[in-house]
């Protein structure tokens, strides 16, 4: 039985323009399971990043539950969010927000360096093990600017996934790659989910959403469909992408 690590009821998300309500999400109830990697798709508009914001503590709902680790993120402080987000939450997003005057084993390691519950030298270590294992140990006293975009997405990878996080959001994170360091990235976050690493990650793109266990389509606001599907198989990439897209044109995409 999936085990949920994270649970919307009734969610809502509104912002007001112009002296107008703009209601972005209208009521969703999801459970985001352990180990899955769950993919959101739907069109520009429909809601998909403020919901990730939403489940993620980056943003705080308007009304409903976001249930995590026994508590509600709604009504949690905002010092308790950044708690939340620092220890349990990994995030990626299409822009690396990589530090341009830091190196790349720097912007990794400062940030980690705030949990004061782990020493420096312990924390240095996993950055080098990561480095390694991410396949850009050549490039970690370089700057990002001197590093291909492929380079600075693993590097945001390491980063959010150093501190061990319970969920790693993803927020188009190929969304400024090309097919080359898309690949690679997506290549990265599949062996990390097959690790056991939960992944939320938000997509337009047919090649990341593929890699998806589970799929949520999202239009105007609520959930208006899900695919399941066996972990990734690179075998069966074509076969996989055809039942995608066949799904993806049922839900009008």
């Amino acid at each position: 039985m999936n085990e949920a690590i994270l649970t919307a009821k009734k969610l809502c998300k509104s912002f007001a323009a112009n002296g107008v309500q703009n209601h972005v999400l209208t009521g969703i109830d999801l459970e985001v399971y352990k180990g899955d990697l769950t993919v959101v798709m739907g069109a520009s508009g429909s809601g998909k990043s403020t919901l990730l914001y939403s489940l993620s503590g980056m943003d705080r709902a308007t009304s409903g539950e976001v249930i995590y680790g026994g508590r509600d993120l709604v009504k949690l402080s905002e010092k308790e969010l950044t708690l939340l987000r620092r220890k349990d939450f990994g995030f990626v997003f299409q822009k690396m927000h990589l530090v341009s005057n830091m190196t790349m084993f720097e912007n990794v390691v400062v940030p980690a360096y705030l949990d004061k519950n782990i020493p420096a030298q312990e924390t240095d270590k996993t950055a080098l093990e990561l480095f390694k294992v991410m396949g850009i140990d050549e490039v970690k006293t370089h700057l990002p600017s001197q590093c291909s975009g492929g380079e600075q997405q693993r590097c945001a990878i390491i980063r959010a996934v150093i501190s061990k996080p319970a969920v790693l959001f993803a927020d188009e994170p190929t969304g400024a790659l090309n097919r080359r360091n898309t690949t690679e990235v997506l290549d990265l976050l599949t062996r990390l989910n097959r690790e056991g690493q939960s992944v939320f990650m938000v997509t337009h793109d047919i090649r990341a959403a593929i890699r998806g266990t589970r799929i949520i389509y999202i239009e105007d606001g609520n959930i208006s469909g899900e695919l399941t599907l066996p972990p990734f198989d690179p075998e069966s990439e074509k076969s996989r992408e055809t039942q995608v897209n066949s799904w993806l044109t049922s839900m009008h995409w």
